[in-house]
Formats: C-alpha cells, sequence, structure tokens
C-alpha cells in the first residue's frame, strides 16, 4: 500500500491508475466498520485495475468549538497497517496545511430540509463541513465509486444528493452497519466510553428496535399513525432519559428524505428508518435502524 501525503503525488498516482479509483473517506481512528467498507470497495474494483483509495484526515471545518476535534484520536501508523491488511491500494493522509492552505471561504452548504434536521438541528455547520471536505476530496481523487457507512444514514443521503445535483460522476455506496456482539453499532467514538458505559451502551439499539417493533406490530392491526409514532418516539425518549441518557432525539423519518412520515404515507407502508441520538456520560452516541 502506498501512502500518499500531498495532493501532487495523489494526482498523479491516481491519473497513472488504469482505472478511476473506488474512494472510502475516513477520519481515521479505524474499526472494522471501516475495514468492512474498504472490502466493499474492493469487491467493487473488481479485476478492473481501479484502485483502492482510503482517505484519512480530522476535519476542523465539522466539529464545532465545543467538539473533539482536539482529542479526537490520531492514530495513523496503526490505521495505515489495518487498510493495507484490508486490501487497501493508496492511503492519502494530508495534512491540515496540505488539504487547506488558505482558509476555506468557498464552502458547500446543502439545503436547510435535509441539513439543519436531526444532527444537523443539534450540530450547526456539521453538513457544510462535511459536504465541503468530501466535495474536494472528490475533486482530488476523481472516484468513479466511493463507499460510506450507514451509520452516519444522515450523512449518506446529503452526500448522494450532493453529487446528484453538482452532476458528479460518482457512484454513491452504502455499507451496513457493523455491530458488536450486544448490538453496539462500532464507532471510532465507542473508545470514549467507560467500562459500565460500555455494558449500558447496548440500550440504544434496544430502544431503536423496540420502536421497529411496535411499528411492525401496528402495521399489522392497521393502527399505525402519526400521533401514534410521536408516542412512541417519546417512549424511547423517556426510556434512555430513565436509565440515565440525555437523548437529543429518537425520530422515525421516511427512508427517502428523512421528513416525518405522513398518515397517508404510513397506510401505504412507506420505508421509514428510525434515528437516534444520545450522550451516555460524556460521549455522544448515533444509531439507526431501518423499518
Amino acid at each position: 500500500m502506498r501512502v500518499i501525503h500531498t495532493i501532487a503525488e495523489l494526482r498523479a498516482h491516481c491519473r497513472a491508475a488504469p482505472a478511476a479509483p473506488i474512494f472510502v473517506p475516513t477520519m481515521g481512528n479505524l474499526h472494522e466498520g471501516h475495514l468492512a467498507l474498504i472490502h466493499q470497495a474492493r469487491g467493487l474494483s473488481g479485476g478492473t485495475g481501479a484502485p483502492v483509495v482510503a482517505s484519512i484526515f480530522v476535519n476542523r471545518l465539522q466539529f464545532a468549538p465545543n467538539e473533539d476535534f482536539d482529542t479526537y484520536p490520531r492514530t495513523l501508523e496503526r490505521d495505515a497497517q489495518l487498510l493495507e491488511a484490508a486490501g487497501c491500494d493508496v492511503l492519502f493522509a494530508p495534512s491540515e496545511a496540505e488539504l487547506y492552505p488558505q482558509p476555506q471561504g468557498y464552502k458547500v452548504v446543502p439545503p436547510v430540509e435535509l441539513s439543519d434536521i436531526l444532527e444537523g438541528a443539534f450540530r450547526p455547520g456539521f453538513f457544510t463541513g462535511v459536504s465541503t471536505v468530501v466535495h474536494k476530496l472528490f475533486n482530488l481523487v476523481q472516484p468513479q465509486a466511493a463507499v460510506f457507512g450507514k451509520k452516519d444514514y444522515q450523512q449518506l443521503m446529503i452526500i448522494r444528493n450532493l453529487v446528484t445535483q453538482m452532476g458528479l460522476p460518482i457512484e454513491i455506496h452504502g455499507g451496513e452497519t457493523l455491530r458488536a456482539d450486544d448490538g453496539l453499532a462500532l464507532s471510532s467514538r465507542n473508545g470514549y466510553l467507560s467500562e459500565q458505559e460500555r455494558a449500558e451502551a447496548v440500550q440504544l439499539i434496544t430502544v431503536l428496535r423496540g420502536v421497529r417493533e411496535q411499528i411492525h406490530a401496528q402495521r399489522r392491526e392497521a393502527v399505525l399513525s402519526e400521533d401514534s409514532v410521536q408516542q412512541l418516539e417519546a417512549q424511547a425518549m423517556a426510556a434512555l432519559s430513565a436509565w440515565g441518557w440525555q437523548p437529543d432525539y429518537v425520530a422515525v423519518r421516511r427512508q427517502r428524505d428523512l421528513l416525518a412520515a405522513s398518515n397517508d404515507d404510513l397506510a401505504r407502508g412507506e420505508p421509514l428508518v428510525c434515528l437516534s441520538a444520545a450522550r451516555l456520560g460524556k460521549t455522544r452516541l448515533i444509531d439507526n435502524l431501518e423499518i
């Protein structure tokens, strides 16, 4: 695996490849979920000679002043070893000065109807930071396809829409969420949890599974409605609070646009997703389940 730190070397290497790359952007501190995305990218590459390119860059633009930019784990040497073992061909690991040689005054601002809800409501500017760095990385790598994890469900939707509206010739693929044996979604921030918190963290997926089961049951009985969905959301929030969490949201939304489902949507079996973000101690975790 080749490790590249400069834009010039990255461009030269990608231009020389027999086919456009398959790209997996990350912030590092990798776990098995990230490596599954690399395996997925390797499968998309097939026998075409398209290199699998991963990036590691902790993007300041998507962190609020009170978030963990300074303390986010930088584990480049370990990450490079994991990527190489997983079949990655190129690791692009630029410095901040390399990727942002000037203050990034030009930004990609996604539509508020998608970026200011759910995660965006609690992390103002987050999706502008994500969209800006991803668009810049797309410009540098020039991939034919890119793979993003479905654990960051809203982010995946925003990137899909960005590619469509900007007319970028890139196929966006979602990777399924990998989970620990007890159901906790793998996340780089799980390492912040204490031993006791790690044992309690399974409560988040337990709540989401409960909401999913109730929605399935209400669908079978033809009683699912906007009001009953709101009641399920409130009950899930209350359950997390009772267990000592600080929930930001538990929300049941349409998979296609993350808007709330109407009674007509629910009556015709609109595909749904239940998303949640909650803080356990000092650690904020997110998760989702499609329904």
